[in-house]
């Protein structure tokens, strides 16, 4: 008998699929392209950069064959320039922007279908393809930043300037983050729902368990409440009912 599984990805579920994420990579040693199920990866060639996936370089780094150079929204002042957004009480409720998508690209011998648009994008969210290379947005969160800056800080903290003020930045980047989250929740009981727009994966991952159980309750709640109402109005017209038939028994009598 097969075990039920919990609906949406786990935290390692997350993690596991953040190493997909593309980095930059500062080579050492000379290195040929790899044929991967993703496609070929782009030769090394010290000291020029290239982009590789996030489980290549860790095993580069960790070899000592290559040095990570981290995105551009992970350095100190990009963080703070973000952290400054996320507690900005104008902004209350609000998390920071996402990465843009990429510009629309014309399509080439696709074939014409009124339902479809003459245009595409090259890669959508979470998984945009300079979102956590050098070439990545400074005021802006990847999908899977949280996850990436963990991985990174854990395993190429000599890559940074200053990894210390980076880790704590990003630790308080999250608690605002999540505060911001528990907040939102207080609309749960309502029927409005929950905006969650910029939020990563790694936060989804860690509130989903909490909020499907709130949503569940409330279900549970509103069900019981539902079929209280019922049983009342059933009960208020079986009486109003019976005391009209007595009164039409009182008249016949008469």
């Amino acid at each position: 008998m097969a075990l039920l599984l919990p609906p949406g990805l786990t935290p390692n579920e997350v993690g596991f699929l953040c190493e997909m994420e593309l980095v930059t990579v500062i080579p050492r040693q000379r290195l040929d392209s790899l044929e991967l199920l993703g496609g070929p990866t782009e030769a090394l060639k010290p000291p020029f950069p290239a982009q590789l996936p996030l489980w290549l370089a860790l095993l580069l780094k960790r070899q000592k064959r290559a040095n990570i150079s981290p995105p551009p929204w992970l350095s100190v002042p990009a963080l703070e320039q973000i952290l400054d957004f996320e507690t900005d009480n104008n902004f209350a409720g609000v998390f920071s922007p996402s990465p843009d998508l990429p510009a629309p690209r014309s399509s080439v011998n696709m074939p014409e279908d009124p339902y479809l648009s003459n245009h595409t994008l090259e890669m959508s969210a979470p998984f945009l393809k300079d979102s956590s290379t050098s070439r990545a947005q400074e005021n802006a969160l990847p999908y899977h930043w949280l996850e990436l800056s963990h991985l990174l800080l854990t395993h190429a903290a000599d890559d940074f300037d200053d990894p210390d003020s980076v880790r704590r930045l990003v630790r308080d980047l999250r608690e605002v983050r999540m505060s911001k989250l528990r907040k939102g929740f207080k609309v749960l009981e309502s029927s409005a729902g929950v905006k969650m727009n910029g939020v990563g994966g790694m936060e989804i991952a860690e509130v989903r368990g909490f909020v499907g159980g709130v949503v569940d309750g409330l279900r549970r709640i509103n069900k019981s409440r539902e079929e209280a109402r019922r049983d009342q109005m059933e009960e208020g017209g079986g009486f109003g009912s019976s005391g009209r038939y007595a009164d039409d028994d009182d008249d016949m009598e008469l």
